[in-house]
């Protein structure tokens, strides 16, 4: 059965424990890192313990993926956002993967940091998957393959400054920010006959309450089967890494049609870019400060639930 871990700090240690009914159960030993942790323990070892409990209203949340990790991530993944963005879903023409720095990842409760130069400010909820084992080599994963090559599940909200992103074409930079990549707040660690859930999670997004972006993972265009086969003959991937699985549709960026993207293509640079930053300024659903940004992601029967992360977004300081 599927279980929830939290990586936290109480009374000054930074700790691991299994998470159940709102109260912590430490895991012995110390794990400098989300690969240390997953390797020395198993799933049928973390469910039997026992032992000292703490509240989990008494610790303080960190991301139970550590910032040495890599954090790869899929672009424009399920099947309604690519309608939205001006893609055919069913031509899969490509895997979009790009990177986030590894210094936006932060606990699920952080604030959201707005940079005082960035305009508009988007939320994507996704899942993400956490790697079991290294990946050094080409290799073919199939669905039946995935409880060898994937630990657990968390969630995963990639912040996007739109403004640097789209016009600069900067995904590194638009996604990076520090805070931009709140992860948690739990790892959930997954058995061999939870996988089949995989594609039966269901993810929703507020922002001050009111439902953004609602979607199920069986609307993925490409399954981690596929992407990790992807990814193996691109870069190595090792215990601990993170891949980021796309948003649904609902993203506060508004995607100019194609027809209009063909016309914008014969503007000078200048214009372009001027009349993409208008419609943008017309979108009251970019983050301002003092939003909340609540996510999250469970199956229907609750087997998998990853918690709840909550943003609020804070201006910075120009």
């Amino acid at each position: 059965m599927a279980i929830n871990i939290l990586r936290f700090s109480h009374q000054g240690l930074t700790r691991w424990g299994v998470v159940r009914n709102g109260a912590i159960t430490p895991v012995p030993g110390d794990f400098s890192t989300t690969a240390d942790f997953i390797r020395a323990n198993s799933v049928a070892s973390l469910s039997a313990l026992s032992g000292e409990t703490i509240a989990e209203a008494a610790v303080k949340w960190l991301s139970p993926v550590t910032a040495n990790q890599q954090f790869v991530c899929q672009g424009a993944n399920y099947r309604q956002h690519m309608v939205e963005s001006g893609m055919d879903p069913d031509a899969k023409t490509f895997n979009m993967i790009f990177t986030k720095a590894q210094s936006c990842i932060c606990p699920a409760d952080s604030d959201l940091v707005k940079p005082a130069h960035v305009r508009f400010l988007d939320y994507e909820i996704e899942l993400g998957l956490v790697m079991k084992r290294d990946v050094t080599g080409k290799v073919a994963v199939t669905d039946a393959d995935l409880p060898g090559f994937i630990a657990g599940l968390v969630i995963v909200n990639d912040y996007s400054a739109r403004d640097i992103q789209i016009p600069q074409m900067q995904f590194y930079k638009g996604k990076s920010y520090r805070t931009f990549g709140p992860v948690g707040p739990y790892l959930c660690l997954l058995e061999p006959k939870d996988f089949s859930l995989l594609k039966r999670l269901d993810l929703k997004l507020t922002v001050n309450g009111q439902v953004r972006q609602q979607d199920s993972t069986a609307n993925l265009v490409y399954g981690p089967a596929e992407t990790l086969t992807e990814l193996s003959g691109v870069q190595d991937l090792y215990t601990g890494d993170l891949i980021a699985t796309g948003t649904p549709a609902g993203c506060a960026l508004s995607i100019p049609s194609p027809a209009k993207q063909k016309i914008g293509a014969l503007l000078p640079e200048a214009v372009k870019w001027r009349a993409f930053m208008k419609v943008q300024a017309g979108r009251p659903q970019y983050l301002k400060g003092g939003d909340v940004v609540e996510a999250r992601i469970a199956s229907a029967d609750g087997t998998i639930d990853l918690g709840l992360q909550r943003n609020r977004v804070v201006e910075e300081r120009a």
